[in-house]
């Protein structure tokens, strides 16, 4: 347990950072304010919605009989609800983070210095950045939304749709929600999607620790605004073990870095 529990130390350790140093924490509401107001607008609008959706997708149930038609429905209603609100939670860290993109990067640079070693800087233009940030960010949505199709087709199993599969989503958002908020330090580092996937995957239970407590976090409506600045300044400082507190792990992709990235400190839990 000794990975998850660093993980979890993390975040602990990148909320007392932004805490100490509370004008990065002032600044870094805005992005999540912004985000949140447009999220929320689509949740509501989900939230009424939803029962429309569960009778249109159903139209053979017309003529069920009490129970089971009211059941039916209810149930694909929750199920879609669910599904929306995993998807926002996933989305919600990139599009945070890219409209955020020119703070969270400098958020990002500050913890480094702070905290000793090489500050490493993209050393490309903001537009190029966000390019690769958005870009990324699409790859990365596309992953979940093929987990997320599975994992609503398996909640309608019983029994463990209702305990397993939540379990498993909850450890899906987690490992990309951790993936999304590191990648604002090791995209600095010049290491392109592929080279952090293999990063990430080399220290899985580090990632969930650190990634499924902030997921489960972020279900509360406000808490992601308010611990984004935080999640960044964690994940930034978890960065700095994955590649080596001194390292440099470029590897010659668009970051620009030609210095190959140092191994991890260890694969235990991997």
């Amino acid at each position: 347990m000794r990975d998850p529990g660093a993980g979890f130390g993390y975040l602990i350790k990148g909320q007392r950072w932004v805490v100490r140093h509370g004008r990065w924490l002032g600044i870094g509401l805005v992005p999540g304010l912004i985000t949140l107001v447009v999220y929320a607008g689509a949740l509501v609008g989900l939230g009424y919605g939803a029962d429309d959706l569960a009778a249109w997708a159903t139209p053979f149930a017309d003529d069920w009989s009490s129970p089971w038609l009211g059941l039916l429905r209810t149930t694909l209603t929750v199920l879609v609800f669910a599904f929306g609100l995993f998807l926002a939670v996933i989305t919600f860290t990139a599009v945070t983070l890219l409209v955020g993109q020119p703070f969270y990067e400098s958020l990002s640079e500050e913890v480094d210095r702070t905290e000793g070693g090489e500050v490493p800087e993209s050393g490309l233009p903001l537009w190029r950045d966000l390019w690769i940030s958005a870009r990324d960010s699409v790859r990365i949505l596309l992953r979940v939304a093929l987990y997320a199709v599975l994992l609503f087709a398996l909640g309608f199993v019983p029994v463990a749709g209702q305990s397993v599969v939540p379990l498993i989503g909850f450890c899906v958002t987690g490992y990309f929600l951790a993936e999304e908020l590191t990648a604002v330090a090791l995209q600095r580092r010049g290491m392109v999607l592929k080279d952090r996937l293999v990063l990430l995957r080399g220290r899985r239970l580090l990632i969930l620790g650190f990634g499924v407590p902030l997921g489960l976090a972020f279900l509360v409506p406000f808490v992601a605004v308010f611990l984004m600045p935080g999640a960044v300044a964690g994940a930034t400082l978890l960065a700095r073990e994955l590649v080596g507190k001194d390292g440099d792990a470029a590897n010659g992709g668009e970051g620009g870095g030609t210095t190959p990235p140092p191994s991890p400190p260890h694969t235990a839990g991997g």
